[in-house]
């Protein structure tokens, strides 16, 4: 899912006064402002993309321990299939939102954090590459590429000005989002009692429809990821702040990842 922590609160929390204005930052009590970081000492994009590469390099890393620990999916006497995802998978993502709270409240420790999630995420992001790719042969390079493919295409268009990152955008992303997680979670609660909501699974053009859409939202989410690092290096957020939004893109990434992963099974069984 999106991520829970690059948001306009955090830039007004914690940006200097003078620079917030600078990056556009609605005006607020000078109170919950941090003193100004000393030079050298404040977020840069820079930092943000090496941030990133490295928390990318442990992802990968770690999403090849949880390949190799994955057995092959088996079918049972009722003809379902098994999928052989080792407990530690989801011990990760259990641990993956742990982290994303405690970051959304203590953004200091995201250069200590933000690894850790990396390496509990992977394991899992390895697991589920695994059972797809046990069905679908080739099906993880062709999601990789076309994640990599829709993160620079949407670098570019922010980066030319093709997609201007607007109050009204930010709020119709923001709320699609939260209400894209909604309807996960009642679906998850709703399977927890037997049901079952088949066009999310299912090969129908509805289904496949509709993971388009979730694509495009997960891509939309990437602009707002970089925006919040330009900005933020603009309102001089602390160093920290780099692993911050690092953390933040991570999550949008394989979000995206795993969404396009979904699709293109879809799309294999038509």
């Amino acid at each position: 899912m999106s991520n829970p922590v690059l948001n306009e609160r955090t830039l007004e929390k914690w940006a200097a006064p003078e620079a917030s204005q600078r990056a556009g930052v609605n005006d607020g009590p000078v109170s919950e402002w941090s003193p100004p970081p000393a030079p050298g000492e404040s977020m840069t994009v820079k930092g943000s993309v090496s941030a990133t590469a490295v928390l990318l390099v442990l992802l990968m890393i770690s999403a090849a321990y949880g390949w190799y620990q994955t057995g092959s999916p088996s079918v049972d006497s009722q003809g379902v299939v098994q999928y052989g995802i080792p407990s530690l998978a989801m011990v990760g993502v259990f641990v993956g939102i742990g982290l994303a709270f405690l970051m959304a409240f203590k953004p200091h420790l995201a250069r200590f954090v933000a690894p850790i999630y990396a390496l509990a995420q992977g394991v899992f992001v390895g697991s589920v590459s695994r059972a797809f790719e046990e069905f679908y042969d080739g099906i993880v390079i062709q999601a990789a590429g076309a994640t990599m493919a829709v993160t620079a295409v949407m670098l570019g268009m922010y980066l030319t000005g093709i997609i201007r990152v607007t109050d009204r955008f930010r709020k119709i992303v923001i709320s699609a989002t939260l209400g894209l997680m909604v309807f996960y979670l009642v679906t998850w609660v709703f399977s927890l009692f037997g049901g079952n909501v088949s066009f999310l699974s299912s090969p129908s053009l509805m289904s496949i429809g509709f993971s388009v859409l979730v694509v495009g939202l997960a891509a939309m989410n990437l602009a707002l990821d970089f925006d919040f690092i330009e900005r933020g290096a603009q309102s001089g957020l602390p160093k920290h702040f780099e692993w911050f939004a690092a953390f933040g893109l991570l999550v949008t990434l394989v979000w995206l990842y795993l969404e396009l992963l979904r699709l293109l099974a879809k799309m294999r069984d038509r």
